[in-house]
């Protein structure tokens, strides 16, 4: 009888201990996405203030290859702003990359031997939203905005590997779901809904993270795959990514020969 009581009071004692380091959901999904920070090479990563990723750029339209293009994108960031998109990327398509788009913080370009055409407002939107809620971006740009939340939703499987499941939802309760893989601590598929004007309903948006490679102590995805509904709408494969390559102004800038075209629609 004296061993069972003191049995009992041994375990009784116990159990607000093992209560109190319980991890709760919020600690858990900043303990995962912080993980992830370290994983793509911490410092490094968040050191890193431009990039240049060339590849093949495939589109797709019903799950069939709509378009095939030798890519280049160049990538600057700025200094961080809570909510606002600080990052200017110019993308070069074709043989002699001469057309592409180039776009800013405030507006985006699409450029060929045309000429240089404002991107509709509409589209710049989706563009500045999908850019926003890109976890690669979120790591380096928006960590430590006010309000910015994490919470796990626990584990499952994804393409046969074990991931943690964690939504980031920013101030304006935008959210993105996101798997990070169990081992590598790497991103590898994040999701978030957006409202479809068109049809007055949401598209699901999924972007999948493959092939991390080193560059420069920072690990990068070179297989980037984008889905819209359930179907495939673009891929890019790099053979090479540069870091840190102190991309100049005149990069990001319409050129001055260039006539300027009417905006798209």
């Amino acid at each position: 009888m004296k061993r069972s009581a003191l049995f009992l009071v041994l375990l009784s004692g116990a159990l607000p201990v093992s209560a109190q380091t319980a991890e709760s959901h919020e600690a858990r999904g900043k303990r995962v996405v912080y993980e992830a920070l370290k994983a793509l090479g911490g410092d490094a990563f968040l050191q890193m203030n431009d990039r240049v990723e060339s590849g093949r750029a495939y589109s797709f339209y019903r799950e069939q290859i709509s378009g095939l293009d030798r890519a280049t994108i160049y990538t600057r960031y700025l200094a961080p702003a809570p909510g606002r998109l600080e990052m200017r990327e110019r993308e070069n398509f074709g043989l002699k990359q001469d057309s592409g788009f180039l776009l800013l913080e405030d507006g985006a370009w699409e450029l060929n031997f045309h000429g240089a055409r404002p991107m509709a407002d509409d589209k710049f939107a989706s563009y500045r939203m999908s850019a926003l809620r890109n976890v690669l971006y979120i790591l380096r740009q928006r960590l430590n905005e006010p309000e910015m939340a994490f919470y796990s939703q626990g584990s499952d499987m994804f393409e046969h590997r074990p991931v943690e499941i964690v939504d980031i939802t920013d101030a304006d309760t935008n959210t993105v779901t996101v798997y990070f893989d169990a081992r590598s601590k790497l991103p590898a598929r994040q999701s978030f809904r957006k409202r479809n004007e068109q049809f007055h309903d949401f598209d699901t948006e999924v972007t999948i993270f493959g092939l991390y490679r080193d560059v420069g102590g920072v690990m990068w995805p070179c297989n980037i795959r984008r889905e819209r509904n359930g179907e495939r709408v673009y891929e890019m494969f790099a053979d090479q990514v540069q870091i840190n390559q102190d991309l100049k102004d005149n990069l990001f800038t319409v050129p001055a020969d260039l006539k300027v075209l009417p905006k798209g629609k």
